[in-house]
């Protein structure tokens, strides 16, 4: 089966990325990530009385490199890929930094929009816009927003939603 001729189908890209502060964010929470491991390894050392060891000193070389990738190039990449756009028909996102997904959610078939914004969020003036539908793939997420951003992009999916009738279902 294929696309019929006379209707060629494009996808551009959504075209807003996401607050300038969100590499901060993604860096403080990989940061956060790793603490555990940084931990571990040193109550695995005092429990062991063993500092210099070749274990030691190799299981916290390498989640040292590991942990300043995560922490600085992660986020940077994650920066690059992000975007997100709304328009009159539909919210469009694309976020990942290995793996990379696109979505589009018609706005007839938004259930809810949500604004979250966790304690690194707030200390950082950021949120995050959740827009729900009947999709099993989940809701679509809008990462890393200023918070005026967020809170104008709920009004104006709220907005718009109301105009369309569909099921939402």
């Amino acid at each position: 089966m294929s696309i019929p001729a006379e209707a060629p189908v494009t996808m551009a890209d959504p075209q807003w990325k996401p607050s300038t502060r969100a590499p901060m964010l993604w860096a403080v929470n990989a940061a956060l990530m790793w603490l555990p491991v940084f931990v571990a390894q040193i109550v695995w050392a005092v429990l062991d009385g063993r500092w210099t060891t070749w274990p030691h000193v190799t299981a916290f070389a390498v989640s040292a490199v590991l942990a300043l990738a995560h922490v600085t190039v992660v986020p940077r990449w994650r920066f690059r890929v992000h975007r997100w756009e709304i328009s009159d028909t539909a919210v469009y996102t694309r976020t990942g930094w290995f793996t990379q997904e696109r979505r589009i959610a018609p706005i007839t078939r938004i259930q809810t929009v949500d604004t979250e914004r966790g304690p690194i969020d707030r200390l950082l003036g950021l949120a995050t816009v959740t827009v729900t539908t009947a999709s099993s793939a989940g809701a679509v997420r809008i990462a890393a927003l200023d918070t005026d951003v967020a809170d104008t992009t709920v009004a104006r999916l709220t907005e718009i939603a109301g105009r369309h009738q569909g099921d939402a279902t």
